[in-house]
């Protein structure tokens, strides 16, 4: 068995800063999280079973190291509590289960959420990774790396030309879906080399560390869903999510998510006083140029010069999706956008389309309601319908 995690850093940076807000705030949370697969397979996924419960017995036997806790002490944002917590952490291997259902693979984890939360990355990698050890693995290499070329030359080009307001600015948020983790090294050495003016971090933590580079993250859904499990009228659940948020970090990590009930819902609640307390948000459902617009004109009825502002983009993106969006709005706001799949598992292979999302928080069901077609995951049909009536958000 070679491992595929080679370290408890190596997840996205919003893990921790989610981690640490919850684990001040509500450390007694319950949860389970499901892992679900949402396009064909080139095999059934139940195959991984064996090879998958090796990588989480592995998982669970591995710490946070000296030097990844003294750099995790360098982010101003992290609490010493916090990290002084990471050094007796282990993920314990008796919350997290691996079965199948015919060809299906079937992951549930469940416990404290403090424990469980950070099973969901490195699962998602390790099943990716897995999956696709069993193709060909240079010829993937060849394509991956002419394919790299091509976008490394299109940033250049793009480069030269006549500069907008804001400039373009790129970052590498791949690293559930990665293709490998010796890609993914690859990947962003090559950027952060070659394009450094326009490549400005990457979410995964390990790789900013050992690069020298920004990590970039602030909130994923999972936090602002627990929320609405947390004892508060449901119609406030995202006012109550965002103060827990400004609270713990006074300032720092100031992107907000939007997409959770659907962006006209968040609008309602992002008043003035949050819109000037948050940096900006981030796009991550339902069509980005109507939700740049919405997002400039809540801020113009506020009266809030956007160009103090920032929209981060980072549903299904490309490098030309990325270049057509700065076009469109980097006169008027700041913008930032972050790559996934297309940087780190862009290699001729059709990439696994793989979730695993907090289902349940203190027994009760939670839901994202998205802006994008097949994006909602939630079995509760009751508790959608009551969701969507209290928010008023359409089913899609």
């Amino acid at each position: 068995m070679t491992p595929i995690v080679r370290s408890l850093l190596e997840t996205d940076l919003y893990k921790f800063t989610m981690w640490q807000a919850l684990l001040h705030g509500h450390p007694n949370t319950h949860t389970e999280y499901e892992f679900v697969c949402r396009n064909a397979t080139a095999f059934p996924l139940a195959e991984l079973k064996v090879e998958l419960e090796e990588q989480l017995d592995h998982l669970c036997s591995m710490s946070f190291a000296d030097d990844e806790l003294a750099y995790l002490r360098t982010l101003r944002f992290m609490k010493s509590d916090f990290v002084d917590f990471l050094t007796v952490f282990r993920f314990q291997r008796k919350f997290i289960d691996v079965s199948t259902d015919g060809d299906t693979l079937l992951v549930h984890a469940a416990g404290p959420q403090v424990h469980v939360m950070g099973f969901e990355i490195f699962v998602l990698y390790i099943i990716n990774e897995l999956y696709f050890r069993r193709f060909d693995l240079d010829a993937a290499m060849r394509e991956g790396r002419h394919r790299l070329g091509l976008k490394v030359a299109a940033v250049k080009e793009f480069g030269k030309l006549p500069r907008r307001k804001h400039p373009f600015e790129f970052s590498d948020f791949g690293v559930r879906r990665r293709f490998s983790g010796a890609w993914h090294d690859e990947v962003v050495q090559r950027l952060a080399h070659e394009v450094p003016e326009y490549f400005k971090g990457t979410s995964n933590v390990y790789l900013a560390k050992k690069l020298g580079i920004v990590p970039i993250g602030t909130m994923a859904h999972e936090y602002m869903q627990s929320f609405q499990s947390f004892g508060v009228r449901l119609r406030d659940f995202q006012k109550a999510a965002l103060e827990d948020w400004v609270q713990e970090y006074r300032g720092d990590l100031g992107i907000a998510l939007t997409d959770v009930v659907g962006m006209d819902a968040f609008l309602a609640d992002f008043d003035l006083y949050f819109a000037k307390l948050f940096d900006g948000l981030r796009h991550d459902s339902g069509d980005p140029v109507e939700w740049g617009e919405k997002a400039l004109a809540h801020y113009a009825a506020l009266r809030i010069d956007a160009n103090t502002k920032r929209l981060v983009f980072s549903d299904g993106l490309d490098l030309d999706k990325a270049f057509a969006l700065y076009r469109h709005f980097a006169d008027r706001i700041m913008t930032g956008f972050g790559i996934g799949t297309n940087l780190t598992n862009d290699v001729g292979l059709t990439p696994l389309n793989i979730v695993m999302k907090l289902v349940r928080c203190n027994g009760q069901s939670v839901a994202k309601l998205s802006d994008s077609p097949g994006k909602t995951l939630c079995k509760d049909e009751t508790f959608l319908a009551y969701l969507r009536q209290v928010f008023h958000h359409p089913a899609v």
